[in-house]
């Protein structure tokens, strides 16, 4: 099977944010996406642009266009967010950002009208049918299709640092899953997600479409939910493996991160280095660590078990990728992971809100004034 690549010209970004729509008044998600994106598409002359159907009508996902920097991704994501939150606020609903709703269950949850989805959820069933979770995803342009391999394996050892500094879902239907990111462990059950198998090269990621497809296990190359993976279409490798984040500011602190180590991979290729990697079952104790203790993990750096704690490894990658940052013009952004590691993400900020004596429904309001300020709450 001949798959073709569509080469970026350089690193390019593009980002997709998937948001919760919610009641203002109960705070449980909300079956609204229909009507929402009805009024809009016909505002937008039949389809908006870039807020679309996700697989359950209580979620958005705002999609950029193709930018050239961090800030850029910002300020068209911060355009979307404000035409969404106006019909949903038209309609006495809310709009929110992290990788799961404090509360609300899956059960109640109604699939999106799309045959996509629709076929998606016959075929997959309860793994699918769960799947109320939301989720950040940067496409970052590479140039080549064996460039894109090799930077796809080396990207999944830095997967667990990438989750950790993106952890916003430690509730799961009312309870405190004991998770940093309980998002990651639901979505893992689908049955293409997950770690990325290492590739030799372009060749055999076509023979692994080319089976699965012809297997029936997946109908096209977009139900390969790997946690990052070559985007052919667009010519991105894809990052996945991110929380939906609360805020804008982090949002583009971690686009900055993703574009900055891949522009940073692709000159190291250039130069005819190797690339930084690690053993499967190092990048898979990795994940759990991150999914589970966030910011406070440490983690494996080499094959002797070492550990490191995530704040220094962070803070190191940072200052490695400064130089890539000040060509891309985002070093205001990349330098607000470090914030990140230091005061932790969305699910220090929501469970700080329940051991203070709030509820789940405080919570709520406390993502909802995040993403309309687009800064973290103090």
């Amino acid at each position: 099977m001949h798959v073709d690549f569509n080469s970026s010209a350089g690193a390019s970004l593009g980002v997709e944010l998937e948001v919760s729509i919610v009641d203002a008044k109960s705070r449980a998600l909300s079956t609204a996406a229909c009507e929402i994106l009805e009024s809009l598409g016909g505002a937008a002359g039949g389809e908006h642009p870039s807020i679309k159907h996700e697989l359950f009508q209580c979620t958005l996902e705002l999609v950029t266009g193709i930018c050239a920097s961090a800030g850029e991704a910002r300020a068209d994501l911060q355009g979307s967010l404000d035409t969404a939150r106006a019909e949903a606020q038209r309609r006495g609903l809310g709009i929110m950002s992290a990788g799961t709703h404090p509360f609300s269950h899956w059960q109640d949850q109604v699939v999106s009208p799309q045959a996509r989805y629709q076929d998606l959820v016959e075929r997959i069933q309860w793994p699918a049918r769960r799947m109320a979770t939301y989720g950040t995803h940067f496409h970052v342009g590479v140039r080549g299709p064996d460039k894109v391999v090799a930077i796809n394996n080396s990207l999944a050892s830095h997967l667990p640092i990438f989750l950790a500094l993106s952890a916003a879902s430690p509730f799961w239907h009312g309870l405190d899953s004991g998770m940093a990111s309980c998002r990651t462990k639901v979505f893992e059950s689908l049955p293409t997600a997950g770690l990325p198998p290492p590739l030799r090269d372009w060749h055999e990621f076509e023979l692994l479409m080319e089976t699965l497809i012809t297997a029936d296990a997946i109908t096209s190359i977009r139900e390969v939910w790997w946690d990052v993976r070559p985007h052919p279409d667009f010519g991105t490798v894809e990052l996945r493996m991110c929380d939906a984040m609360a805020t804008l500011t982090e949002v583009a602190a971690l686009a900055a991160l993703a574009q900055c180590l891949v522009a940073d991979l692709d000159e190291r290729l250039d130069r005819g280095e190797r690339l930084p990697g690690a053993r499967e079952w190092v990048v898979g104790q990795n994940k759990w660590v991150a999914s589970r203790f966030g910011v406070d993990a440490d983690l494996i750096v080499d094959d002797s078990g070492a550990r490191r704690p995530t704040r220094e490894l962070v803070d190191e990658l940072v200052e490695r990728l400064l130089p890539a940052a000040q060509r891309l013009g985002c070093v205001d952004e990349l330098g607000h992971v470090r914030a990140i590691a230091r005061d932790g993400p969305s699910y220090v900020r929501q469970r700080r809100v329940v051991d203070q004596g709030g509820t789940l429904l405080d919570v709520v309001d406390v993502l909802i004034a995040e993403l309309a300020t687009g800064e973290p709450a103090r």
